[in-house]
């Protein structure tokens, strides 16, 4: 039996269409490989046959053409009426048809987000979706979740970002009994903002394994496996663990030099691991009624082969029926 598909928006990225096609075909390979049945490539379908026959030829993609391209820089809201036959909306689309079960992007972030939350609707239950983003900074996956998408969250949307953050890191990357901690500036439950006070005492309420409050520096530790924060907060964590993690290791080299310091040749290899986004492929947009993924605009070929990847997990383990039943079992304690 062939599994549910996924449709590539393969118009999305810095580097696409080419990053986007050479990651589908190298998704075919190695640990979790798709069959190409299971990916439809969304594009112009010009460039996508033209991409395809550099590689070597269709594998056996399906393609569904999309005449428009939403840029990086547009706003969400003109894009989705100036351009209706764009990638990322015909990509969504093919999801509400029930022809994909989800969709991968490395497109604009917004536009993603509200095509899934017009066309896809929310989950029951959930009143605004939340971007999980996993990172291997400890060695072990740690999802942080909300990254962007709701920078207005109040406590009962950090309640229901604990709930899901602890099914996708239990049901897709296989975290026993995840560790779910909520981002605050002390560990003492009196501490932070009020919203933030509520949301610690509705989550000490249920039965998820909440280990209370932790500080920023705690992402950096084996504290929690979860970590539970707004939009606004998790997207200034994204974008400073990017950039101070690529300054570091070139005033680390820099140093080395000045010192007459030969590094080994992998010496750095650890700490580069652990700093790639490309590992984990995407962030997985979480409270919508499908399995969305959305990668990083400068997604090379192996992170979009590892968000396709992930967005088959998340769509095979059947993440959104595990968040509904957290949400409908959610008991106190």
């Amino acid at each position: 039996m062939t599994l549910a598909k996924i449709a590539l928006d393969a118009m999305g990225g810095d580097d696409a269409p080419r990053a986007t096609v050479a990651g589908a075909m190298a998704a075919l390979e190695g640990e979790s490989a798709l069959s190409p049945d299971r990916v439809i490539l969304v594009g112009i379908e010009e460039e996508l046959q033209a991409e395809l026959e550099e590689a070597g030829g269709n594998p056996g993609f399906e393609i569904q053409h999309a005449q428009e391209v939403v840029e990086m820089g547009e706003d969400p809201r003109r894009a989705m009426r100036g351009k209706p036959d764009n990638s990322i909306t015909v990509s969504t689309q093919l999801v509400k048809e029930g022809r994909a079960v989800g969709t991968v992007s490395m497109g604009n972030t917004g536009m993603v987000v509200a095509a899934s939350t017009l066309l896809l609707g929310r989950l029951e239950g959930i009143r605004m979706p939340s971007i999980a983003v996993t990172a291997g900074l400890t060695g072990d996956p740690m999802v942080i979740v909300d990254m962007g998408a709701n920078v207005d969250a109040t406590a009962e949307n950090l309640l229901h970002n604990g709930i899901m953050g602890s099914v996708y890191a239990s049901g897709v990357l296989g975290v026993s009994r995840p560790r779910v901690g909520l981002l605050n500036v002390g560990e003492e439950p009196e501490k932070g903002p009020k919203r933030v006070k509520e949301a610690h005492a509705m989550l000490a309420n249920t039965q998820l394994n909440f280990v209370g409050n932790i500080e920023g520096g705690d992402v950096f530790s084996s504290t929690a496996d979860v970590v539970v924060t707004d939009g606004f907060t998790g997207n200034v964590i994204l974008k400073l663990m990017e950039q101070f993690g690529g300054f570091l290791l070139e005033e680390v080299v820099k140093s080395a030099r000045a010192a007459s310091v030969e590094l080994p040749k992998d010496a750095l290899s650890p700490v580069i691991r652990a700093l790639d986004y490309a590992a984990y492929g995407g962030a997985l947009l979480l409270g919508v009624d499908g399995t969305v993924v959305i990668g990083h605009g400068r997604s090379n070929s192996r992170a979009v082969a590892n968000a396709l990847k992930q967005a088959a997990r998340a769509a095979d383990a059947q993440i959104n029926d595990q968040i509904i039943s957290g949400l409908e079992g959610l008991e106190l304690v």
